[in-house]
């Protein structure tokens, strides 16, 4: 049975037990509580409590990417106490649920779960279990999050006027694992993504986002650049990979400061510089490796283009050879996360109701990368970030730091935006939807 058709009949099942959804459409005086409402239900100690033990216990033992094998069990668990209907495994380790009617429209609501190869250097008593692997960039409470959006949402299942589809996925930290969603099925039939992800700058109770491209596309790559080695007193003697890789750093740089428009941000950073190891050797080969960054699909490309010319050429300057790979370990290039106008305004519609128009920030483009954007490549999406500063308890480090922490008092806010987003959009655009006329596919 098809991965669309096994969840509705399911659901379809399911609504013999329901409520019967009330078909009246809603004033706009009765949209604009839903959020609140939301928000006051998602603040309840009971259900603060249960997302705080559920982020700390994702928190103590991290997975990295498409290894997510407990953390998919946890949270299969927690949907089976809530009875809410999901297909397990989706990209190796990835959950879709399902909860309302069954027919469209359908919105989906996403949180990656992998965390990252780093030690954790905050001592704590929930701290990590795993050597050399931590929650340093908020996983765990996107997870804890979305589960609270599914509780909330399923509390008011006899409410919604669709279905709302909760995405966990796998792998976002540079494996790609949007991507992998995508190929399997996950967006068909979909009309909208929402995605949150925790903002350490912004304060609790306040979000940011903006229309059109909000992170930059991103991709690697790496290079060898090939000489002679020998000893360093006698340099006549070798051909130095050193000097050539040096020189081909120094003329990366040149491709934004030089090359590219002044309007158009990019970044190429080399990150990476291998070779040698004895003081007065000269190797026979250097590794050097990077990122670059871009917001727009053909300034991308040209960077790719340029990047894999100048190592070339200079290597070649410097009688050396290189050779250019643009996916070590597999990496792969995150496509721009852009976001559609539409749902953007939905978005601050939503959470200015909730929070108040003060608290919803119009923030600048940032250089950082998401792979949500391979869901918004292929449907409408709207990525945000939800603020958790709270300067009474100090500062908060920067994502992917040893030292960064959670202000779990961000947990019922994300759980009620996300809830918010949903419902509101099943009630608001449901006239809109795409597929209404269409049969339920079933070949994934």
């Amino acid at each position: 049975m098809g991965f669309w058709r096994t969840f509705t009949s399911i659901l379809v099942l399911n609504l013999f037990w329901s409520k019967p959804i009330c078909s009246n459409s809603l004033s706009s005086a009765e949209l604009s509580e839903i959020p609140t409402n939301f928000l006051n239900y998602a603040k309840q100690p009971e259900l603060v409590k249960w997302m705080v033990d559920v982020r700390r216990k994702i928190h103590e033992n991290p997975e990295l990417g498409f290894e997510e094998f407990e953390t998919s069990k946890l949270i299969r668990n927690e949907l089976d106490k809530m009875g809410i209907t999901y297909k397990h495994p989706i990209a190796v380790t990835g959950i879709v649920g399902m909860i309302g009617t069954g027919k469209p429209p359908f919105v989906a609501i996403r949180a990656d779960m992998d965390a990252l190869a780093m030690q954790e250097s905050v001592e704590w008593e929930h701290k990590s279990k795993v050597p050399g692997k931590m929650h340093a960039c908020g996983h765990d409470a996107h997870v804890a999050m979305l589960l609270g959006a599914a509780k909330i949402l399923q509390d008011h299942r006899q409410e919604l006027k669709g279905t709302v589809i909760l995405v966990f996925q796998p792998a976002e930290e540079g494996a790609g694992g949007a991507k992998k969603m995508v190929e399997e099925g996950v967006l068909d039939n979909i009309d909208a993504i929402f995605g949150l992800h925790v903002s350490h700058d912004l304060p609790i109770g306040s979000v940011a986002s903006r229309p059109g491209a909000l992170l930059a596309g991103s991709g690697f790559f790496e290079a060898v650049i090939s000489g002679k080695g020998g000893h360093a007193a006698i340099p006549q003697h070798t051909i130095d990979p050193i000097v050539a890789a040096s020189s081909v750093i120094v003329s990366l740089q040149h491709l934004v400061s030089r090359e590219a428009n002044p309007l158009d941000s990019q970044v190429v950073t080399v990150g990476k510089f291998q070779g040698g190891g004895a003081f007065n050797v000269i190797p026979d080969s250097v590794t050097i490796g990077g990122t670059f960054r871009a917001f727009s699909a053909e300034s991308f490309a040209q960077l790719k283009k340029r990047i894999a010319e100048v190592i070339k050429a200079q290597a070649a300057v410097q009688r050396c050879n290189a050779t250019v790979d643009f996916h070590p370990e597999n990496k792969i290039f995150f496509p721009v996360t852009a976001n559609s106008k539409v749902l953007h305004k939905h978005f601050e519609n939503v959470a200015g109701d909730m929070l108040g128009t003060d608290n919803v920030k119009d923030m600048q483009p940032l250089m950082g990368s998401e792979d949500f954007s391979f869901y918004s490549e292929v449907i409408p999406g709207c990525f945000s970030f939800i603020g958790m500063k709270n300067e009474t308890l100090g500062k908060l480090a920067s994502m992917h730091s040893p030292y960064f922490t959670i202000n779990e008092d961000v947990l019922p806010y994300g759980a009620a935006l996300h809830a918010s987003a949903a419902t509101r959009y099943l009630l608001e655009f449901k006239s809109k939807s795409h597929i209404f006329d269409q049969k339920i596919r079933d070949e994934l």
